[in-house]
């Protein structure tokens, strides 16, 4: 039987078995296999077993989902490559054994302790990428050329009421030949 197996460090080795045709994930405890990392939107994707396929369909969530680094709304899921729902990354188990590395000679060691329990997150955290317009406003550094342009230049108050000024003469010259041109034709 497939499962996913969550890749992420705090929850990693963490697994949900794909035994039924649909399997809801998301952050809140009302999905099937619930996933709290703050990344991770409500209700953030559906797993279907279609058959032998695997095929994930995003609920237009807030972070996305991505298949091997790839965005996607839908796709069918393959052993091996890996699944992300915001920034939780997960991998397919299907069950097969892989062979095992050679064991190394070393003293036994305690196994790690228990991670900490989380509280759950309310909201879905959206994850920022790029740059935001006040981070290059606090740098104070500004590329040259884009403000030395006149072209590109605000225009002051003073130009704008010129403009103003010679519309206003320019509409009245007009009203006044169509009001003249009338009183000719009658």
């Amino acid at each position: 039987m497939a499962k996913l197996v969550i890749l992420n460090q705090g929850m990693t080795g963490r697994t949900f078995e794909l035994n039924v045709e649909r399997t809801t994930v998301g952050r809140v405890e009302d999905n099937t296999f619930q996933i709290p990392d703050p990344s991770v939107s409500s209700h953030h994707a559906e797993i279907i077993l279609r058959g032998t396929e695997i095929v994930i369909k995003d609920l237009n969530s807030t972070n996305g989902s991505y298949l091997n680094g790839e965005k996607f709304t839908e796709i069918v899921l393959k052993p091996g490559q890996t699944l992300r729902f915001g920034q939780v990354e997960l991998k397919i188990d299907d069950g097969k054994p892989v062979a095992a590395p050679a064991p190394v000679a070393s003293a036994p060691s305690a196994p790690p302790p228990p991670a900490p329990r989380k509280s759950p997150v309310d909201a879905t955290m959206v994850m920022s990428r790029g740059v935001k317009m006040s981070d290059l406003e606090e740098s104070g550094t500004r590329v040259g050329g884009f403000d030395t342009n006149a072209a590109f230049s605000k225009k002051s108050n003073k130009t704008n009421r010129v403009f103003l000024v010679i519309g206003i003469v320019v509409g009245v010259v007009i009203i006044g030949l169509i009001v003249y041109a009338l009183n000719m034709a009658k």
